[in-house]
């Protein structure tokens, strides 16, 4: 590592934003960079830039440890695809292909006997010819989730069974589970989101102070923000690599972001407060049959099946052949999930389940009796924002693009948590070595830096950030209680000074 002796002298009163662990890209600042404190300070622009340099310090060194468990769980829950085919090859996968699958109700029927108990919920077609059929029971001792019969499609012989969660393995399930809330529960899902509410500030923040550089030509050009200066040596060498491997992964981390806080609990509140507003909910399937009232709480929608358990009326195995035949007819091809009604009065609902790109998410409901359709929901009639929400959501999982969308989001992964050391690495190498000022730890950037923001930025700047603070709740609480710790730090030392 390299030793102090090869930085030069630093100002007393150098910023550290550049030591933080701030997490995404872009970082501090040489001591020319941001002005030391002045005793009666001016309202300037560089007042600015010296609210980020300490915004960045302090969400980088606090909110990092969070976005490390982010980056790592979620590269372990990337590769699941390849795990599940691993770890349960063989309920997963046929073991010799035939010429033509068997009739779902005989495959039905094979998943019955061995397995008896429960509801039959719903039955997911093959998505690949070498893959299985999977029968999804209801059982009530499992609460919401589920039993999942696999069997060949070809010789009807039941393969193994899984207790799964929404179509998930026990793996990708516990996986998932690990990355959305550490297995604590709802408490868990804090960390999460504010991994999340904090991660664009670092970046956005990060970005502006590495592009905003005011010293050196290298700044100014796009191999210096883009390439580490190789020529470097200490803490800006850290430094050059920390913030050249942030710019390259800043619209990555924005993409998480952004898709993360859409499923999180407190945001995305607020984001369903949007789509409510501006109509942008994705198309619900109308599952009543023609001139049958609606029984209470019954809905279609793609989750129908396989969500919640919940009976469904007594299915005829030979109802699923019905509506799956209908269903092709209409067009639905792929992978499907046919879900019988759950009364009398509904239809079957048949439902693509194709997430990678182009991807496929049209619905059907179908009369068995007279075979035919009676509803339909239409991908291409989803509202944008539905779009733009379930789309991001296959590309945050790592579906949309199949392994290459793994690979992105594994290297996004790395990347992070190679960005974090760094910055915990340059907070080390900042830190005071002469006997009479010996520290652990670098200095963080001055205090009182609002004093010197223009005039604007406050009129226009505090509204702002409340707003900001009633859309992403946990940002708001966490950078209220960073502000209050902030000034009680403040008080404490000017009565002991």
């Amino acid at each position: 590592m390299p030793s102090r002796t090869e930085e030069p002298p630093q100002n007393d009163h150098e910023p550290v934003c550049a030591s933080s662990g701030e997490t995404a890209t872009a970082v501090a600042v040489d001591a020319t960079d941001a002005p030391g404190p002045d005793p009666r300070p001016g309202r300037s622009w560089q007042g600015v830039r010296a609210l980020l340099v300490r915004l960045h310090f302090y969400a980088g060194v606090f909110v990092a440890p969070f976005l490390l468990v982010a980056a790592l769980t979620g590269l372990a829950y990337t590769f699941t695809p390849q795990l599940d085919q691993l770890v349960y090859g063989d309920q997963l996968r046929v073991e010799q292909m035939g010429d033509k699958p068997r009739p779902l109700s005989d495959q039905i029927a094979a998943a019955r006997d061995a397995h008896p108990e429960g509801s039959l919920a719903s039955v997911i077609t093959p998505p690949g010819p070498e893959d299985t059929t999977r029968v999804v029971l209801s059982v009530p001792e499992l609460g919401e989730k589920q039993r999942t019969v696999f069997v060949d499609p070809y010789t009807a012989e039941v393969q193994g069974e899984l207790t799964t969660s929404w179509g998930s393995t026990p793996l990708t399930t516990w996986l998932d589970e690990l990355h959305k809330n550490l297995h604590l529960g709802e408490a868990g899902r804090l960390y999460a989101e504010i991994a999340a509410s904090w991660l664009w500030v670092i970046v956005v923040g990060g970005l502006v102070l590495w592009l905003g550089r005011s010293r050196g030509q290298r700044a100014k050009s796009v191999r210096g923000v883009l390439l580490p200066d190789r020529s470097a040596r200490g803490v800006r060498r850290t430094r050059s690599w920390h913030a050249a491997t942030g710019v390259w992964l800043a619209l990555g981390l924005l993409f998480l972001s952004a898709t993360g806080l859409t499923w999180s609990k407190y945001a995305g509140e607020r984001f369903g407060q949007l789509l409510d507003t501006v109509k942008g909910h994705a198309p619900e399937l109308d599952t009543t049959l023609p001139g049958a009232a609606p029984a209470a709480g019954d809905k279609g929608g793609e989750h129908a099946g396989h969500g919640a358990a919940h009976e469904t009326a007594s299915a005829d195995p030979a109802g699923f052949d019905t509506a799956l035949r209908v269903a092709r007819e209409a067009g639905l091809d792929g992978q499907v999930e046919v879900t019988p009604p759950s009364d009398s009065a509904g239809a079957w609902a048949v439902a693509q389940k194709d997430n990678e790109w182009p991807v496929h998410y049209d619905q059907v409901a179908v009369d068995t009796e007279k075979g035919e359709v009676t509803s339909r929901s239409r991908w291409a009639d989803y509202p944008l924002l539905a779009k733009l929400s379930k789309l991001g959501v296959q590309g945050h999982m790592g579906v949309l693009f199949g392994i290459a969308n793994q690979i992105v989001l594994a290297a996004i992964a790395l990347g992070l948590t190679a960005v974090t050391i760094w910055g915990y690495r340059m907070w080390w190498q900042r830190r005071p070595t002469r006997e009479d000022r010996e520290a652990v730890l670098g200095k963080a950037p001055a205090r009182g830096v609002w004093r010197r923001l223009p005039l604007p930025v406050l009129i226009l700047g505090v509204p702002a950030v409340a707003a900001l603070g009633w859309a992403l709740p946990v940002l708001g609480v966490t950078l209220l209680g960073f502000l209050v710790v902030d000034v009680t730090v403040g008080l404490v030392r000017r009565r002991t000074a």
